[in-house]
């Protein structure tokens, strides 16, 4: 009987499940209603409200048992509309990233669009082809995180600290020269006036414009930044990433070289809280009390930074709020808002803990 309902099924035109592609046709003929009220059941049309619920219940019903998915591509050519972004990443490991993609999704979400995530771990190669591979994706425009590109994108673009203005695409960053100023008034209200620096890799984009906020505000305040207390944190890409592990042994080792200039610096600056933790730790091991001895300065806010012994003082980047700005901005403009292309400047925050106290006499 089973094989006669089956072949019964296969006469009258209708796939089975087992059939390569089960079309909105097929499906309507399989319950016997026409497509457009198949296609208002399963788009949960308002108009779908006067349908039975028996019959509602039917129609996904047979969805279900037919394995009927819709043809996405062709729906996005009809409505000329994918609600879809594409999220392009250097690398998604770390805690950077993580937090700027989720307050990106969050808000993608809320408006009904679907954010479409690659990484492109710092490859350019690899970088244009997440970009031309989501474009075939048709997706309705790009958000970049941590990432530069050198010439203007081909859809609308939004950038959380790319830095790098181009025509076309917006950028949302945090203020850096706020920052300095945060930190370094700190510091010196402590009675700092010695401190060492930690510089980030240049591949990161917001390494060179922090460490000209830092100039910037060092020369405002009349503090002399020593050159041989400046240190590049010597961080390669990992397997194309950048693990927090990473900034962790490199601080690690520049505190331990810090350890034998005992009486030059009374503060560090660090470009990340991984690598003030790490410096920390040198520290500890030497017996250099934190922030007794030295004072210790970090910025992101991680997670672990609160839990830290001694806590981290550090400048917070608010991430997932820069996160949620652009994705805003960016669904502002494919809904017929403003054109992206401004920079949107998000105020930084210092957060006092106790890996900061008055400088030693």
């Amino acid at each position: 009987m089973a094989r006669r309902a089956e072949a019964g099924r296969r006469t009258a035109g209708v796939a089975s499940p087992s059939s390569k592609r089960v079309t909105l046709k097929t499906l309507a003929a399989h319950v016997g209603l026409s497509p457009s009220t198949v296609s208002l059941v399963l788009n949960a049309s308002p108009v779908a409200d006067s349908i039975p619920q028996a019959t509602q219940d039917r129609v996904f019903a047979a969805a279900r048992e037919l394995d009927y998915r819709p043809d996405f591509v062709a729906q996005a050519l009809r409505r000329q509309r994918s609600l879809s972004i594409g999220v392009l990443v250097s690398e998604i490991s770390g805690g950077y990233s993580a937090e700027v993609v989720s307050g990106i999704e969050r808000t993608l979400l809320e408006a009904g669009y679907f954010g479409l995530v690659a990484s492109h771990h710092f490859d350019p190669a690899q970088l244009q082809r997440c970009l031309a591979t989501l474009r075939d994706r048709l997706v309705e425009g790009y958000i970049l995180v941590n990432t530069m590109i050198e010439e203007s994108p081909p859809l609308p673009t939004v950038s959380v600290s790319g830095l790098r203005l181009m025509r076309g695409a917006g950028n949302v960053v945090v203020d850096h020269d706020r920052a300095a100023r945060l930190a370094l008034e700190h510091l010196e209200a402590l009675g700092h006036d010695r401190i060492a620096f930690f510089t980030g890799p240049r591949v990161i984009p917001d390494s060179e414009d922090r460490w000209r906020a830092i100039r910037a505000a060092a020369r405002d305040a009349n503090l002399a930044i020593r050159p041989d207390l400046v240190f590049d944190l010597g961080v390669q890409p990992k397997d194309g990433a950048f693990p927090l592990d990473e900034f962790h042994r490199e601080g690690y080792e520049l505190g331990k070289e810090l350890v034998e200039r005992r009486g030059e610096f009374t503060a560090i600056f660090a470009f990340n809280d991984p690598s003030a933790i790490g410096a920390m730790r040198a520290l500890h091991e030497a017996g250099v009390r934190v922030p007794e001895d030295v004072s210790v300065v970090g910025f992101d806010d991680i997670d672990s930074a609160a839990f830290h012994n001694p806590g981290l003082t550090t400048i917070r980047q608010p991430l997932r709020s820069m996160g949620s700005i652009a994705a805003r901005s960016l669904l502002d403009h494919l809904s017929g808002g403003e054109q992206v292309g401004a920079q949107i400047s998000v105020d930084p925050e210092l957060v006092v803990r106790q890996s900061t106290g008055p400088a030693p006499s």
